[in-house]
Parts: C-alpha cells; structure tokens; sequence
C-alpha cells in the first residue's frame, strides 16, 4: 500500500510539474495533441512520454518490372503490429500510384498519356481471408491514394493483422512525379508497393491522400524484397543486396566488393561490363532492410556505376557504402559518388554531428532532386554549384525525415527546413563562389511579409506554389540557420543531439522540438519560435542614424516583427570599411521594436548600411544612409 501512495504521489508531482511548464509556454498549443501530451504518449518537455507508441510492419515482397511494357507486378504479405491502446476497426492502406488514377485530385498537371485506371489490385487477403476485389465487397472502399479494409473483427491492442496483396500497375512515362521512366530502360521506382498507413497517437490513421506535392509519413518496418527484371539489367535498392554473387558477373562482383571496403571510388561498372552480367534470361535481386520507413529501387542495363565505403562511426569503426548510379552522358556524375562521400563524411563528422546511420547511399540519376532511404533521385546538372547542392541537400534528408520519422504531410518544414540548413556549410566550401546563405535569405525576401507567406504551422498538405515552398524551405531554413548562430554551435548541437537522441527512430511532431530545444539548452526559446514558426511575422529593419558630438546615433527599428541578426557596417571616405556592430537574433529576445545605440568612429563616415546579403529583409532601400 505504501508502494502505490508513493507512486502516485510521483505521479501527481508529474503531472503538476507539467501544468506548471504548461502556465509559463507561450506556445499554443491544439487540442489533438494537447490531448496526447494528457494521455502521456508525448510530453511538455519535448520526451517521448512514459505511454508513447507507435506501429510497425514486417514487409515480403516479390515483384517484377517489364521495362518494354514498364508493368510492375508484384505479391506481397504484410504482418501489422498494433503497438497502440486502441482497438483499430478498420486498416488504411496507401496505394500510392493511384496519383495517375483518372479522376483522382493532383496538385499538378499530368501528361495525358500517363493517366491510367490506377493499380490493379489482384487480390487482398486478411487474416487468410480473401476478399472480393471486383466492388462488391463491402468491406473495402478505395478513395484517393487510400484503400480503406473493415476486418471481420477489430484489431486488438498489442496484436498483429496479416494482409495479402497481389497488385500491378503501369509507371510513368511523361510525368515522374518522384517516381518513373528516364530512357527505355532505365526506372527509379518509388511510391509502388501497398503500404499500410501510419496510425499515431496525435491523428489515429493518416488518411490525407497523396496528390503529389506533399511527400511521405511512414512507420519503421522492415523489408525482405526480391525484384525480378530481364538479364542485363542492374538493381539499385535500399537496404543490403544479399544475393550479389548470383546477379554480378565475376568481374562485377570482385568491383562491387573492393568498392565495399575502399576508400577510394571504384568503377564497379563501366559500359563495356553490361555484356558480362551473369548468363540468365532473368536475374531476381534480394534486398533486406531493417527499421527504415520505406523501400525504393532503381534499375538500368545501361548507366554506369562507382562506388566506394566510408568509415561514418570512428568508434565502432562502421562503413557506410557510398556509390553513383548514371548515364554515361551525365558528366557531373563522374565525382558525384566521390562528392557525396563527402558529404557524408561532413554529415557525419561536423553538422549535425551525427553518424551516418544507414548502411549504403546510391545517388541515382534521374529527374529532379527526392530523397528515399539508402536512396536519391537527382538530375544532372550543368553547374558545379549546383551539382554539390543538389546532392548535399537531398542525402542530408537522410536524418530529416527518415531517422527521425516526420510526418512530411503535415509539417513538411521539419524536414526541408534541416535539409535547407544543414549543408550550408558544406556546400560553401565544396561549390567556390557559391554561397547558400545568400540564395535562400533572397529567396525568403521575395515572399515575406505577403499573402502568400504563411507560417510554417500551417499544416503542409493545405498550401500550394509559393506559400509551400516559403513556409516548408526558406523561412526554417533561416529560423534554423540563425537560431544556430545566437545559441552558438557548442550549445546549438547540444540542443540537437537531444532532440535527435529522443526522437530517432519515432514520430516527432513541432511540440516535441520546440520542447526539446528548450529544455536542452535551458532557456525558453518560446520568443524566438513565436514570431518563426507560429505568426505572420517578416523580416524587415528600417535604419536611421544620424552624425552627434558623441559620435554617429544609430536606431533600428524592427518593422516585421521576425527576429534576424542586427549587423551594421560603416563605410569611411578613406575607402575603407568594417561591421561595427554585430548581435545575432536575441537582439530581439526581450520584446524591444527598436535597438538604439551611439558608435563612435575618428574616421570621416560616407556610408551607414544595415545587413548583409545573408540576412532577410523585404525592403533594402530603408537600410542604408548616406552624408
């Protein structure tokens, strides 16, 4: 009996403490997930809470793409642990190439030649029980990308369904949104398999269906795939290849493994190798992977490949295979495997700081830039610059979003903002006369302050065009950038690694950062996510100054509310100049709309100017003066 009083009495202070935590955030906080900081799954200082949980799933997959033809086919079976409190009525299943389904909504236009009547779904067991897929079964109902299952009976808390597919669909040729066609035979297959949908603690299942703009929100599963195509074709996967001796030729294989375990880029395979693959009509590649939230492959009977391994953990000495898969064509890809590998290391080493985490990256040329676990879809491109950014900002999606398991749908800024930020600097010192700061604070000015800015609270799958693009890239991008420079990087990375340290592996949602951040770093960091994240705040500084006895009487005064760094150069009639006052965003901490300050200077002044070009502001005209 003296037992449980205590407990309960622990329990009560607990409750008590986070009240109180509750009184002082300024944070407002929705009632979803206030409830679920009440049901203790999460918690008011950015821990997952003592009742967190989350599902899982075990994938088997056998499939098999006909490049002529470009059908997938495929037979899956899927075990759904419900890890949850909840008895779930019914199983909500993505059918995620359902985008090019006629009739379905997308946030863009599609080549009319890649508009199809959707996935052909086969068969759909449950429980090993087979139900009618021609409509006349009750208990399924497809809308969108979501194939909604009503079991005969609910799914109990802390049990598991098991669900059988047999699906085939067509991808595309015109429009590869992510996923599709980039020559005759050559495909970066993504989004194509049944997948269950995430079931949380803050939302229950995620029915928001895919129209193409907003990207993904999966559960940690794992995945046993075997991909069939015709001979001569190379398979680029997620996860560990477990067969390779029985697809690779001799040659082939002898490359792929000195590439495994060097530290120099391999040529694995060069354009000559494709008539030496193994002697079969049709090669069947096993690919294995553990706790990742999605799988992807690629394939091609024509791109080159080079490949090399990293050492991304000094302590347990683990590697990392780091390789590029591309069109002889593509001249930028001939130091893309080499480029990333730098990244990586950089990644791994400097910002975040946090060992690479997954066993293997393959850069794969394709369209456009999307990250995937193990995986990135890039285009060739024609500048350096571009190139390294490119390549730096989609693997560095590798910890936002798949280590840390956002849900992409709602806060999209959770991860793109990182991946804006994170290779700054990087890309600064790879890509000469590139600067990242500068391309993303001219990119913010463009839209602050407008109706299109909006703030990055905004559930992602409600905006379009522009807001999307402010509110999910360059404004967090920003916000993350300059809060790193007031915390400073030892106090800065501190924050992070405990954030990243409670969240990996799990769904964090924007209360779980903010928290942590706060709670890491002891401050209440409420003022600076205020105005960043919450409000229709911009940046804008207005400066006036003015020559005094005393020297030269600056006032600034902060129009937009945004909190930026305050920097001030002063330009002397003798040519020369220098900043004389520098204070990063907690300039503005305290509330204050206007900093004044009196500098004093022996040297004739031409020219006062406010900012720099890495610093935001919609209106440059009012930041300069000139006597």
């Amino acid at each position: 009996m003296k037992t449980k009083l205590t407990l309960f009495h622990l329990f009560v202070v607990l409750l008590l403490c986070n009240s109180m935590y509750a009184q002082k955030s300024s944070l407002n906080i929705p009632l979803n997930i206030q409830k679920a900081i009440d049901n203790g799954t999460r918690s008011l200082d950015g821990k997952p809470g003592p009742n967190y949980w989350q599902n899982k799933a075990e994938y088997k997959i056998k499939a098999e793409l006909e490049p002529k033809t470009r059908k997938i086919s495929g037979e899956e079976s899927i075990v759904y642990f419900n890890n949850s409190h909840d008895s779930l009525k019914q199983i909500v299943i993505k059918i995620l190439p359902d985008l090019y389904r006629k009739g379905n909504m997308r946030d863009f236009e599609i080549s009319p030649n890649d508009i199809t009547d959707g996935v052909h779904v086969s068969k759909i067991v449950v429980n090993r029980e087979e139900i009618k897929t021609d409509g006349t079964d009750k208990a399924i109902r497809r809308e969108g990308t979501n194939l909604f299952i009503t079991p005969k009976f609910p799914i109990a808390p802390k049990s598991h369904i098991e669900l059988k597919f047999g699906w085939s669909f067509i991808l595309p040729k015109e429009s590869n949104v992510r996923t599709g066609t980039y020559d005759n035979s050559s495909f970066l297959v993504a989004y194509w398999y049944p997948q269950v949908a995430v079931y949380d603690d803050i939302d229950g299942w995620d029915v928001v269906s895919y129209t193409g703009q907003v990207e993904s929100y999966n559960d940690f599963s794992n995945y046993e795939i075997e991909l069939t195509v015709p001979k001569n074709f190379i398979v680029w996967g997620a996860g560990i290849l477990e067969n390779p001796d029985e697809v690779f030729s001799k040659e082939i294989f002898a490359r792929y493994n000195e590439a495994n375990n060097s530290d120099k880029v391999v040529k694995i395979i060069e354009e000559k190798d494709y008539k030496i693959t193994a002697d079969k009509e049709k090669l069947t590649y096993k690919f294995k992977a553990e706790n990742v939230p999605d799988f992807v492959f690629a394939t091609s009977d024509h791109y080159l490949w080079d490949g090399s391994s990293l050492i991304v953990d000094k302590e347990s000495g683990r590697r990392t295979f780091i390789s590029a898969a591309y069109k002889k064509e593509s001249k930028d890809f001939y130091t893309v495997a080499e480029l990333a590998r730098k990244a990586i290391e950089s990644f791994s080493t400097s910002i975040p700081g946090v060992p690479f985490p997954y066993p293997k990256m393959t850069v794969f040329n394709g369209e456009g830039g999307m990250e995937f676990p193990m995986m990135v879809n890039d285009s060739s491109e024609p500048e350096l610059q571009r190139t390294v950014h490119l390549t730096s900002h989609e693997i560095s999606h590798t910890y936002f979003p798949f280590y840390m398991g956002i849900n992409e749908r709602k806060y999209a800024w959770m991860d793109e903002g990182w991946a804006t930020m994170l290779p700054f600097d990087f890309q600064t010192s790879h890509a000469p006369g590139y600067d990242p700061r500068t391309r993303n604070a001219q990119s913010f000015s463009e839209f602050a302050g407008n109706e299109q800015d909006v703030p990055p609270m905004v559930l992602s799958y409600e905006l379009r065009g522009p807001s999307y693009r402010t509110a999910s890239y360059r404004r967090p991008g920003a916000a993350y950038e300059f809060l790193r420079q007031f915390l400073g990087d030892e106090l800065f990375k501190k924050a992070l690694h405990e954030y990243m340290n409670r969240w990996n592996g799990k769904h964090p949602i924007p209360y779980d950062f903010f928290f942590s951040f706060n709670s890491a770093s002891g401050q209440n960091l409420d003022w600076y996510f205020n105005p960043w994240f919450f409000e229709n705040k911009y940046p804008d500084l207005i400066l006036s100054a003015k020559i005094t006895d005393n020297g030269v009487s600056i006032s600034i005064a902060n129009k937009g509310g945004l909190p930026v760094p305050v920097k001030l150069k002063f330009y002397y009639e003798d040519g020369t100049n220098e900043f004389v006052y520098e204070k990063n965003a907690d300039e503005w901490k305290n509330g204050n709309t206007t900093v004044k300050t009196v500098i004093q200077t022996k040297k004739k002044i031409k020219k006062v100017e406010l900012g720099t070009t890495q610093i935001p502001d919609v209106n440059m005209k009012d930041n300069t003066v000139e006597f």
